[in-house]
């Protein structure tokens, strides 16, 4: 029996299968375990089932001899440092597919309510500001027969694809289109990419210059995409029409963050997977790993 530990409650009954095999310490706290706290928890783990917000850089995986495998309860791998882990034999998994259609649903929600300005809609109601039908209130922009450009074309840029057909949009995406001429063809801009060094602030104040004054950027990938100081600049300055973010950098912002300042902006606190059957089915596949590579078998699957 290996020593497990997971550094978050989780959705979802699959917990009971790693409980069943190994002797499994879940952090309890409402907030994620701090550094010092974390590296207790791994000290003497054989496994490991952590968030994308837990670090695990060399100094954590260091203070972890006996660490064998960890699973990532998130579809990407950036908050663990891969090469690290290889280079000390640990076996890295993630959770592919299953927060596919959830987190498409979602950006397709952020643009539609950044295009007709739901929030300022739903807000007038609440404040005692909507008086009347008014011909030239919260007016906003058209989703059908608009353009859509997707930076990053993988499993959840083309699922956001399929739904722009129900909408009858001209689809962009990376893959064919140079970023340039994707952004100013764009009315809408919805990014997908991993966060990579490459990517980290792929969209700067030059790529939202390229952007019409009247799009609107979705960003449901990593905050870390974005230069938020520049997206906070073009909003102030009408450079782009909005912007509406489910991903920031950091997690959370804090209160007097610029960016919550700005005009035009929707901030959702990282809910692109949360729906109870996605996360349920995270749960698992997280487990899954686990109980694969505590066994000497290939994780089912693997951090690329």
């Amino acid at each position: 029996m290996s020593k497990v530990f997971v550094t978050r409650v989780i959705p979802g009954d699959a917990l009971a299968k790693l409980r069943a095999a190994h002797d499994v310490e879940v952090w309890d706290g409402a907030l994620p375990p701090d550094p010092a706290a974390l590296r207790a928890g791994v000290a003497d783990a054989d496994g490991l089932l952590c968030l994308v917000t837990d670090r695990i850089d060399r100094a954590l995986l260091e203070a972890a001899p006996n660490l064998r495998a960890i699973a990532n309860y998130a579809v990407g791998s950036d908050n663990i440092d891969l090469d690290v882990a290889r280079e000390r034999g640990v076996a890295v998994g993630i959770t592919p597919d299953v927060l596919t259609e959830a987190t498409a649903d979602l950006a397709f929600a952020l643009l539609l309510a950044a295009a007709r300005r739901l929030p300022e809609a739903a807000g007038a109601v609440r404040s005692g500001a909507w008086r009347t039908w008014e011909p030239a209130g919260w007016l906003g922009a058209d989703v059908h027969g608009a353009t859509l450009g997707i930076v990053g074309f993988g499993r959840i840029g083309r699922a956001v694809a399929r739904r722009a057909t129900g909408f009858e949009m001209t689809v962009l995406a990376t893959r064919q289109t140079p970023l340039n001429e994707l952004l100013e063809r764009s009315d809408f801009v919805s990014l997908h990419c991993p966060l990579t060094p490459q990517t980290h602030h792929l969209i700067d104040g030059d790529a939202l210059a390229l952007m019409r004054p009247t799009a609107i950027l979705v960003n449901t990938a990593r905050g870390g995409i974005v230069d938020q100081v520049a997206l906070a600049q073009a909003l102030r300055e009408g450079t782009i029409a909005g912007a509406a973010l489910d991903v920031t950098d950091p997690e959370p912002l804090a209160a007097d963050d610029p960016l919550l300042g700005a005009p035009n902006l929707l901030v959702l606190p990282h809910i692109g997977s949360a729906t109870r059957t996605a996360r349920a089915r995270m749960t698992e596949i997280a487990v899954a790993n686990l109980l694969a590579a505590l066994d000497g078998q290939p994780m089912p699957y693997p951090a690329g």
